[in-house]
């Protein structure tokens, strides 16, 4: 029947929930392995995944527009889910910090290959009338696998009670992903080319953006440098006390609250003013880095990754609509380009600054400082965005 999921599209649900399955358990164990084992700085753990986080947004700005240049999906994917799968043995393998530096890059300039190109793919693949129901498909077996990694993170800790021994098993699911991508998915004969160019990517088109959008990006952006890298939550169970076995469940707790916070913030988002809901996020997000701030127990972690986990739920899928709302019908894929650009470049100041506060003063600064950020995105939310109700009915 017409109003069937495509095949293609339940098989890039299931590359998905391999990949975030394999990526979750790496990310769960390896602020462990830099801090315990190889004896790796906060400021150093800050880089690392500043640079990353950061790597895999920027990447993005490109990756969609080359696809789209070439008229092919499936030789991006291959390159994107390839670099991650096989950066995953040089984590149990590092020896030094510049070996996990070297495979998380890899691992986010893989990522940043591949998103954007596999959700091209599915709306190449799927009827417009259920164009919805298939990207939220996807986003549910992708969650599925982001739960699942740090579960399974400590059941081998368990198990093995070995960090290097654990980070080993990531590399199984991982390749899954690519004997789906090559044997599975399936992309039509014919893309249609939608570049008239052979410019990928130009900075000229900045001016052609509204206030309002420009509006959106700076309030991204503030997000960006409030919100430091989740790393420093895994370590901050670690300095409450938790047994290392646990403390992968932090991000198990932060996954669940941002899985069901998104989709109801969604809905609601659409029957209210988008800067409310956004709003309602950033309160979410100053409880949440006031509670780490002075978390001492298992119960107050807990707490502060749940509302870390619900105020994501309730500004990613609202921050990415508020792009799609002032930007150009035409000009979307460089407005979202523009977008993780900038959000990119302040994930990477956020979470080096982070790495440095909590090695120059302790962990409760860098928490209250992210509180202090959040409130000033807050401040300007509601006051810059009052600017966009004009600005927005005009721009199509």
């Amino acid at each position: 029947m017409k109003n069937n999921i495509p095949t293609t599209v339940f098989m890039l649900g299931f590359v998905s929930l391999f990949m975030d399955l394999s990526s979750e358990l790496v990310h769960s164990l390896l602020p462990l392995l830099l801090v315990n084992v190889l004896h790796t700085s906060m400021l150093e753990v800050g880089i690392i995944e500043g640079v990353a986080e950061a790597t895999a947004l920027i990447i993005k700005v490109f990756s969609g527009s080359i696809s789209d240049a070439i008229g092919k999906r499936k030789i991006l994917l291959l390159i994107g889910y390839g670099l991650s799968t096989f950066s995953k043995p040089f984590f149990p393998l590092a020896q030094h910090m510049e070996t996990v530096f070297f495979a998380r890059f890899a691992d986010r300039i893989g990522k940043g290959v591949r998103d954007a190109p596999r959700d091209a793919l599915i709306a190449d693949v799927t009827p417009k009338e259920i164009t919805g129901a298939s990207y939220g498909l996807r986003q549910s077996m992708d969650t599925i696998g982001a739960v699942l990694g740090p579960l399974a993170a400590v059941a081998l800790l368990f198990l093995l009670d070995d960090i290097r021994l654990a980070l080993w098993f990531a590399f199984i699911p991982a390749l899954f992903t690519i004997y789906i991508i090559f044997f599975k998915v399936k992309e039509p004969s014919h893309v249609k080319r939608t570049v008239k160019t052979k410019q990928i990517f130009s900075l000229s088109i900045m001016s052609s953006f509204s206030t309002s959008f420009w509006i959106v990006v700076t309030i991204g952006s503030l997000f960006m440098l409030a919100r430091f890298s989740e790393a420093f939550l895994i370590l901050k169970a670690q300095e409450a006390g938790f047994k290392i076995e646990f403390v992968p469940l932090v991000m198990v707790v932060m996954s669940i609250a941002y899985v069901f916070s998104a989709y109801p913030a969604g809905v609601l988002s659409d029957r209210l003013e988008r800067k409310h809901m956004l709003s309602l996020g950033l309160l979410f997000l100053i409880v949440s880095d006031l509670i780490l701030a002075n978390a001492s127990s298992y119960i107050t972690i807990f707490l502060g990754a749940f509302l870390w986990g619900i105020h994501m739920g309730f500004s990613q899928g609202i921050l990415t609509a508020m792009v799609a709302d002032t930007a150009p019908r035409d000009k979307r894929g460089s407005a979202f380009g523009f977008f993780n650009l900038f959000s990119g470049l302040s994930m990477l100041l956020s979470s080096i600054f982070a790495g440095w506060l909590w090695q120059s003063f302790n962990s409760s600064f860098t928490f209250y400082t992210g509180a202090l950020f959040a409130l000033l995105s807050f401040i300007i939310v509601l006051w810059k965005l009052q600017e966009m109700k004009s600005n927005t009915q005009n721009i199509y």
